[in-house]
C-alpha cells in the first residue's frame, strides 16, 4: 500500500483537530441534526490554535465559516464561483472549505454565498489576489514629477513608495501603473504594495545607461553585427520596459557603446559595478570590456533565458568605482549568435 506523504497526514490530522474543537465547543443540546437560523458569524483560516476572524481569503487555503444553520448546504460560492465543499466537514455551525484557486478578485463581488435548502445567506468576504510581481518599470532616469510606468502582475488596489516616500498613482490596471516619481527619489527603489504584500524592483532611479532609449552616450557600433534594432518590442526578447538591444553578430565580433563625450559616462558614487540583462540564441560566453581596457575582460556564460550580470569594479582591477565610463563592448566567443541586451546601467 501506498504511503500518504508527511505533509498531507499533518495537514490532515490538524483539519481533523480544527473540526473536533469545533464540535465540542457546541453545547451538549446540539447535534447534526439540530438546525439554527441561517446565519454566517465569521470565517478564518483554518490554522491550529486560536481561529483568528477575516475578511479576506487567499486563493487554494482552507478556511472555516462559522456560524448556524448550515445542516442541508447545497451550494458555496465565493465571488460568484460554484465551490466544491466535502459534505463531510459540515455542521450546524462550521463549514471546512477551500477557496477554488481560479477564483477572480478583480471587478468581483467580493461576496460568499452559501446556499441551503432552507434558505441563502451572504457575507462579505475580499478574494485576495497572489502577492504583487514587479517585473520593472521605465523610464528609470526619471526626475521628480516625471510619470514612469511599473510592469508587473497582480497590482490589486495598490499603494507605490520610493524608497520610503509615497507616490502618486496617475492610473493602473491589474498589469500596470503610471505613477508620478515623488521628489528626492534618486537611488531609490519603487515598491508596490497590495492587501497580498509588498514587491520592491531590483533597479534604481537613475542609475539607467539603456533603458527603452540611451542615456549620455556618442552611438553604438562595432564589428561583425547585423540588425542592431534597439527599436525591438517582441515582449519574449524584452527584460526591461517595452524595448531591447537585438545584435546578430559573428564569432569574435563585438557590440561597441560609446560615452567618450564630455568626458564620459558620470559614474554613481555609490556603484558597486556596471550590470545588464542579457540573453542569448543559444548558450554561450560573452566577454564585456569596459573603457577600452582590454587586459580586464570579464567573461559570463549566458544561456538562452534573461539574468542580471554584474561587472564589479574589482574585475576591471579598480578598488572603487571610477569618475567615468567611456565604453561598453560585448563580445562573442567562437559562436555566430544574437544578442539580446537590456536593462544597462549601474548596480548600486
Amino acid at each position: 500500500m501506498k504511503k500518504l506523504k508527511i505533509k498531507y497526514v499533518l495537514s490532515f490530522f490538524m483539519m481533523a483537530s480544527i473540526f473536533i474543537s469545533l464540535l465540542s465547543s457546541c453545547s451538549n443540546d446540539d447535534s447534526n441534526n439540530t438546525v439554527g437560523p441561517l446565519a454566517i458569524k465569521s470565517v478564518s483560516k483554518a490554522v491550529e490554535g486560536t481561529l483568528t476572524p477575516t475578511d479576506i481569503g487567499y486563493p487554494a487555503n482552507m478556511y472555516i465559516i462559522q456560524g448556524s444553520g448550515f445542516i442541508g448546504v447545497q451550494k458555496i460560492y465565493f465571488n460568484d464561483v460554484d465551490t466544491y465543499f466535502n459534505p463531510t466537514l459540515v455542521t450546524d455551525s462550521a463549514i471546512f472549505v477551500t477557496i477554488d484557486i481560479d477564483t477572480p478578485y478583480e471587478n468581483a463581488s467580493s461576496e460568499l454565498k452559501v446556499v441551503t435548502q432552507n434558505g441563502t445567506v451572504t457575507y462579505h468576504f475580499v478574494i485576495a489576489p497572489p502577492a504583487p510581481i514587479l517585473k520593472s518599470y521605465n523610464p528609470i532616469n526619471a526626475a521628480a514629477g516625471d510619470v514612469v510606468t511599473i510592469y508587473g502582475s497582480f497590482f490589486l488596489d495598490p499603494i507605490v513608495t520610493f524608497g520610503t516616500t509615497p507616490a502618486t498613482i496617475v492610473s493602473h490596471t491589474i498589469e500596470q501603473i503610471q505613477v508620478k516619481v515623488p521628489a528626492g527619489a534618486n537611488d531609490t527603489y519603487p515598491t508596490v504594495t497590495t492587501i497580498s504584500g509588498s514587491a520592491t524592483g531590483n533597479v534604481a532611479v537613475g542609475t539607467a545607461i539603456y533603458d527603452d532609449i540611451f542615456y549620455g552616450i556618442d552611438g553604438v557600433g562595432g564589428w561583425g553585427i547585423s540588425n542592431t534594432n534597439i527599436e525591438n518590442t517582441v515582449a519574449s526578447e524584452v527584460a526591461q520596459g517595452v524595448k531591447a538591444i537585438k545584435v546578430d553578430i559573428t564569432s569574435w565580433s563585438g557590440f561597441q557603446i560609446d560615452m567618450w563625450a564630455n568626458g564620459g559616462h558620470p559614474v554613481p558614487a555609490n556603484a558597486t559595478g556596471i550590470r545588464f540583462q542579457m540573453k542569448l540564441k543559444a548558450d554561450a560566453k560573452v566577454r564585456v570590456i569596459v573603457g577600452g581596457d582590454w587586459g580586464h575582460q570579464v567573461w559570463f556564460d549566458i544561456t538562452t533565458e534573461y539574468a542580471t550580470y554584474v561587472v564589479k569594479w574589482s574585475d576591471l582591477g579598480l578598488t572603487g568605482p571610477p569618475a567615468t565610463i567611456g565604453s561598453i563592448v560585448y563580445g562573442s566567443d567562437g559562436t555566430d549568435t544574437t544578442f539580446y541586451i537590456d536593462n544597462i546601467g549601474f548596480a548600486l
